[in-house]
């Protein structure tokens, strides 16, 4: 069982949907970094459900750090934190533990665990083991920041609705924080609001895209072949529950293009060596060139809708219909705003570690 993820800069995650609490453990964090539970509680925050137009779970997700941080600043062991899940209603899944919801991952983890999984809102397939990623993101973060690297996400697409504007990396992150939906575009916001309420009352769900930057990552990280920063990224983002899709750059479209188009001429800017355009979203041969590293995160529909479904009854070996009751988001990519934001961050600072670029944090 994989429940871990990174080798230098590493974390453990912990805990089921409908279990007393979900947590992370983080290692390799270097010590002195400063880290109060503020800042993971910031994060958290985002990612929070209950909060918008788009959750009806009323979870608390208070932070407790219980190892790894003395007097606000990493002690050099092992980081462990938790959260409990203090608003769990397990009713609806108790009566129909055998009908495995059309979307979800009820039926193969059925097959693999013998039918002794956890059927309880997913288990550890669900969307609230997210939380740990956060957390984990929200350490890497720090460290990340120490270096000049930044990391940002907002929502580029949600249903049919796309933003059409290429907003630069300094505007990005301050617009999407104005919007409910964590979208760079007034204008697409309000669009992707009315899809999404649409939806909502006809008893469905919809998917979304997610575009993540990282700007300030210098040249040269990354391994070759097989744990290249679009290989571990990619780790990363797959791990998420709701994500389908990956793409670097000029993505799928790059399929489309001629070389001509494609590749990104080189140029000195400010003394150093840069590219024109970005079509390899900050990635050659797997390696960072030192432009921003861009990528975008496809979410599929939410799985959980309030319309009647074919599944079948396992205990009886036959059809059956199931409708899906409870309190389950419209468009999970929304929420999968800062979740991105986390493994992309988690993701760089192993890498970055590895490559002997985290700082050393000196004095006391």
């Amino acid at each position: 069982m994989t429940f871990s993820f990174g080798k230098d800069f590493k974390f453990t995650i912990f805990g089921e949907s409908h279990g007393q609490c979900v947590g992370v453990v983080v290692e390799g964090c270097p010590a002195g970094l400063e880290i109060s539970g503020g800042d993971i509680q910031r994060e958290l925050e985002r990612r929070r459900p209950g909060t918008g137009p788009v959750s009806t779970r009323h979870e608390g997700d208070a932070v407790r750090i219980m190892s790894g941080v003395t007097a606000g600043r990493a002690n050099g062991g092992p980081i462990m934190a938790l959260v409990s899940n203090v608003d769990v209603d397990s009713s609806w899944y108790e009566r129909n533990r055998f009908l495995p919801r059309p979307g979800h991952a009820d039926y193969t983890a059925f097959v693999k665990y013998g039918g002794f999984n956890d059927y309880r809102g997913g288990g550890f397939f669900s969307g609230r083991m997210t939380v740990g990623m956060v957390i984990a993101g929200a350490i890497a973060k720090k460290i990340l920041s120490a270096e000049g690297v930044r990391i940002f996400a907002h929502l580029i697409q949600l249903g049919s609705v796309r933003v059409a504007e290429n907003v630069g990396d300094e505007e990005v992150e301050a617009i999407a924080a104005k919007s409910p939906l964590w979208c760079a575009s007034e204008v697409a916001s309000q669009r992707m609001l009315d899809e999404l309420a649409k939806a909502a009352s006809d008893g469905d769900s919809l998917g979304g895209v997610v575009e993540c930057r990282a700007t300030g990552v210098p040249p040269g990280i990354g391994e070759p072949l097989f744990d290249s920063v679009e290989s571990v990224v990619s780790h990363g983002l797959f791990s998420i529950p709701a994500v389908k899709g990956v793409e670097f750059g000029g993505g799928f479209s790059l399929s489309r293009m001629r070389g001509s188009e494609a590749n990104d001429g080189f140029a000195i800017i400010g003394g150093k060596v840069l590219t024109k355009t970005n079509n390899s979203g900050g990635i050659l041969g797997g390696i960072s060139n030192g432009m921003p590293i861009v990528v975008r995160v496809i979410f599929k529909p939410t799985p959980s809708i309030a319309k009647t479904q074919r599944s079948v009854d396992l205990s009886k070996m036959e059809g059956a219909e199931i409708r899906v009751e409870g309190r389950h988001d419209p468009c999970v990519a929304v929420r999968g705003v800062p979740v991105v934001e986390g493994m992309v961050a988690v993701s760089l600072a192993d890498l970055m570690s590895r490559a002997h670029k985290i700082s050393r944090v000196e004095g006391v």
